[in-house]
Parts: structure tokens; sequence; C-alpha cells
């Protein structure tokens, strides 16, 4: 399976994260990315498409903040990662706004998501990885995989959170619906998808399935829940399917089942996989407990019923092991499609 990367995505170096009521070290470290292409192998450079297919999902104002936001930081006599410190729980609007301190507020969520010197080359190159990988499925690839980092499934049209910038997922499934396929995203992070459900809640032309932790005791606990179905002519098109903390493969697997029903119902010709391997038993900000081998079994399952897949990196926080986990998905899909395949 051909798979997509830049180093610049080595770039994002956040220093901390205020994180369960401390300020520790940032889980999202370049080291993530450095052990899945040790365990992959080579990856192949993506192609520049430009911002537009960025500009197709994300507001153009938001993406010129995270260009800039590093830069009017330090302008502003600060030092270090720029971070948030105040937020608008009601009345959010697009205020013609100038302190970097006020534009933080408006364009980000929490304060797990720094922006660095690096951010905003590192976000671009994943992205660019994800379309890169979609051009290779759209040429006649079963599938492509595209190591993104940062991961992208939290962020929203015009706000960064969860430590994502960009939207890799809804990215490449624009570009694809825009490229006249039919696409349904399957997210299975540990965490819900918040982002892509934000992106596409009031659209009927995909559909969005999340497996995810219960968010009434998990990140990012606002949304996610299994009453959230779409709205407007999304109604029906958004299924998130929650489990809750210590599940197994064996509790997760005949719920994935019922994803990939989901998934063959909407009829979609393209698949768009947010993978997360923070659904593994050591990683240190979640708490299923699925196993590397059970990350080959999953690939197995997915590519066995899958259409045509993007596989597009999200969270996996277990640094040490989570090249092994990735090479067990990808591992374990290219054995399924090969079968299919015959």
């Amino acid at each position: 399976m051909i798979a997509i990367f830049d180093d610049r995505q080595l770039g994002h170096r956040p220093a901390h994260e205020f994180f369960n009521g401390a300020l520790t070290a940032h889980a999202d470290t370049p080291a993530r990315a450095a052990n899945v292409l040790a365990a992959i192998g080579g990856t192949t450079a993506p192609v520049d498409h430009g911002m537009a297919a960025l500009v197709a999902v994300h507001d153009p104002a938001y993406l010129a903040f995270l260009a800039q936001a590093h830069d009017r930081w330090l302008a502003a006599g600060r030092t270090g990662d720029a971070i948030g410190y105040a937020w608008p729980v009601v009345g959010r609007r697009p205020l013609d706004l100038s302190r970097i301190d006020a534009l933080l507020g408006r364009f980000t969520a929490d304060a797990v998501t720094p922006i660095d010197a690096g951010t905003w080359d590192a976000a671009y190159w994943g992205a660019q990885s994800a379309l890169t990988a979609l051009d290779h499925v759209l040429a006649g690839a079963v599938a492509a995989f595209a190591l993104c980092r940062p991961p992208g499934h939290h962020a929203g049209r015009d706000y960064a959170g969860g430590y994502c910038f960009l939207n890799n997922a809804a990215i490449v499934a624009q570009a694809a619906v825009d490229a006249g396929r039919r696409v349904a995203i399957l997210d299975v992070d540990y965490h819900h998808g918040n982002g892509t459900q934000d992106i596409f809640y009031d659209r009927g032309d995909m559909a969005f399935v999340s497996i995810h932790a219960d968010p009434g005791t998990d990140f990012p606990y606002f949304w996610g829940h299994a009453d959230e179905t779409g709205a407007g002519a999304g109604v029906g098109a958004n299924h998130n399917i929650v489990l809750p903390r210590g599940t197994d493969w064996t509790d997760y697997a005949p719920r994935l089942d019922d994803a990939l029903a989901t998934v063959a119902a909407h009829a979609a010709d393209l698949l768009i996989l947010s993978f997360g391997a923070d659904t593994f038993e050591g990683d240190p900000i979640a708490g299923f407990t699925l196993t590397t081998a059970d990350f080959a079994t999953m690939g197995r399952r997915i590519a066995a019923t899958a259409p045509s897949t993007v596989i597009v990196m999200e969270g996996g926080y277990a640094v040490d092991a989570l090249g092994a986990n990735v090479a067990a998905l990808l591992a374990g899909f290219e054995d399924a499609r090969q079968t299919v395949d015959g």
C-alpha cells in the first residue's frame, strides 16, 4: 500500500498542554510519526494541491489565522507556543478582533492545541499528504495511507482543537465528492471526531460513522453522543457508536460490524478511514484495551467489506507501540484485499 508523508510534518513541536488539571508535556510529539515511518518503511512525498481543497472545507479567515498565529504571538512580545486562555461560551460570532489572545479564543476550542513556529507547515503538508493519497485512489489504487501529523478530526470549519488544525478526513471527503464519488467516513479513533461531524452535520450526501469512547467520560465531552444523528438534509447521515472505557476487541468487533453495515447501506464507493491507534491498551490518554493483533483484525474486517479507501492517520499516543499498531492495521488491510481480489 502506498504511504504518503512529508518531513515538514515533523516541524510541529508543541511543548506543553493543559490536560487533566495540570500543565504536562504535549502528547503529540514528532516521535509518533518517526516510529510509524520506521515500522512501515518507505513513503512517497505529497503533491502540493494548493489552498483550494482547504478553502472548500475551512473558513478562509481561520486558515489565515493559522498561517499567521505564531508570528503574531511573537510580535506581541510572547515566547514559546501560542495558546489561548479565553473562549466565547455563548455569542460566538466573527467579530473584527486583532489581538492574538482574542483570535486564539475565536479560532481554537481548548488549551491542549498550542500553535508553534512549525504548526502551519506541518498541518498544511499533512493535508497535502491526505489529498495525494486520494489522488492514488482516484487513479485506481484500492487503498492509500496518509501519515498525517498533526491529526485532524477534532478541527472544525473555523476552529482548532484536540491537537488538530486542518481536518484531513473532511478535506479528502469533500475533494472526493467534488470528483464525483459517493463518500462515507468511518472514524475509529478513541475520541469522537467532533470536527468532522460538525463540518458535515447538515449534509446528506455523505455518511459519517464514528466508534468512540463515551463523551460523558472522555474528550470531546460535548459532542459524539448517540442522539446526534444530523440536522436538516443530514438527518440520519450521522451515526455515533458509543462504547465504555475498558472496551476490548470482543465488545468492539460487533460494533465495528454495525458501522461497516451502515457504510454499506450508504452505498459509498469511497471510504475515508480516520484511523486512530489510541484504542490501544497502553495508550496514555485513552481507555480501550485493543492489542496490536486486534489492529490487524480490524484492518482485515474493514478491507473485506469496504470500497476503495483512503486511510488518514489520527491519534495514537503510546509512542513506542504506535509504529507496530499502524503497521498491523495496514498489513491486515492488505491481506484482506489480496484475498478479496483473488
